[in-house]
């Protein structure tokens, strides 16, 4: 018996209760149930397919994330997307989701926003949004390697992507382009 089972208590009472944004998706990505937390943030998505509420250059990674708890191969996923908040604006969220199952079979994905950022910024306007979120991963001290998981990218990929970041900002080294990323935020905030 598992240790949630074993309580008797009412484990959706308590998640519509949670102020921590929550949702779950079906195994096709229709949002079947959100918390009221979740509502405030994007709005009344339910019967909508997931992906309506990512910003479309976060779509390929979202589905590659969801694809992977469905057939089982993740376990958990974390990680910034960008999405749509309730009036439509983007925003910059941090998910952690898991797969659901019934009978050893996954039938959805459960996640929660753990955190909720301003709306997305480019610290450069040179900058792709792939090579500005991996600036904002190193900014957060990730590897090349962490990095590369963390996207499904390969370590190449990833080595090309920070050597060209470098070369729009004009910076010479990770170090340089992440302080001139943290000045671009202290002077726009």
């Amino acid at each position: 018996m598992s240790a949630l089972g074993g309580t008797g208590g009412d484990l959706e009472g308590a998640l519509e209760n949670i102020n921590v944004p929550s949702y779950v998706i079906d195994s096709t990505g229709v949002i079947r149930w959100t918390n009221p937390a979740a509502e405030r943030v994007v709005g009344d998505v339910i019967g909508r397919q997931f992906t309506s509420v990512v910003e479309p250059h976060d779509i390929p990674r979202a589905r590659e994330a969801f694809a992977s708890k469905v057939v089982g191969n993740v376990k958990v996923t974390e990680g910034e997307v960008a999405i749509y908040d309730a009036e439509g604006q983007p925003m910059m969220v941090e998910i952690c989701s898991v797969p659901l199952t019934e009978n050893g079979k996954v039938v959805g994905v459960f996640g929660q926003v753990t955190q909720e950022g301003p709306p997305q910024t480019n610290a450069h306007p040179d900058l792709t949004p792939r090579q500005a979120e991996i600036l904002r991963m190193l900014e957060h001290g990730r590897s090349t390697r962490q990095i590369a998981d963390e996207l499904h990218l390969s370590l190449e990929t990833v080595r090309n992507h920070v050597r060209h970041l470098l070369r729009a900002l004009g910076a010479h080294s990770r170090l340089e382009a992440v302080a001139m990323a943290r000045q671009a935020h202290a002077v726009t905030a």
